[in-house]
């Protein structure tokens, strides 16, 4: 791989912690949301990454090394939770011109969990016996989860800034 392939590889990964925190952000908007457009509470929301290609002998090492935990999705791999998956919302499948190596968003999942009930009996979503269904919603996990997003997102940044300056150094180098 050259030293643009590790840019397009950086940008990818950058690309995908964005969205990372864009779902985390939204997690947290909506942490209070008693009532979405299905008439429920709303869904704490995951990103699932996958490789932008499939390295054969990778794929075999990491199936030997954690079993079952990695499957193949049309030649992309990808690194499946043990935890059971929740319904799948649509996502884009790998595109042909994806460069080698880097990172896609796979899926957003939402998280199969039950909401939280809440004694308030005069609120409008309460229910008969005055409970309210809220989303389980962590801010501490979320926080959590937007500073790795932030921190991946800012040491691909530093590789990507790194990158380039061994692409102008070696420039130097053949100016002589």
């Amino acid at each position: 791989m050259n030293l643009f392939g590790l840019m397009e590889t950086s940008g990818s990964a950058m690309q995908a912690e964005r969205m990372r925190a864009e779902v985390v952000a939204a997690n947290m908007a909506n942490a209070e949301t008693t009532r979405t457009a299905t008439g429920g509470p709303y869904h704490r929301q995951h990103v699932i990454f996958a490789a932008n290609q499939n390295d054969p002998a990778f794929l075999k090492s990491m199936t030997g090394a954690i079993g079952t935990g990695v499957s193949s999705d049309g030649g992309n791999a990808m690194i499946a939770p043990t935890l059971a998956m929740p319904p799948l919302l649509p996502f884009a499948p790998p595109s042909p011109a994806e460069p080698p190596g880097g990172v896609r968003i796979a899926q957003v999942v939402e998280d199969p969990g039950a909401p939280l009930r809440r004694f308030d009996p005069g609120h409008p979503d309460a229910g008969p016996d005055g409970y309210v269904q809220y989303p389980d919603i962590n801010p501490l996990t979320e926080m959590v989860d937007l500073m790795g997003a932030t921190r991946a997102y800012g040491l691909n940044s530093s590789a990507v800034q790194a990158e380039k300056g061994m692409i102008t150094s070696a420039l130097d180098i053949a100016k002589g």
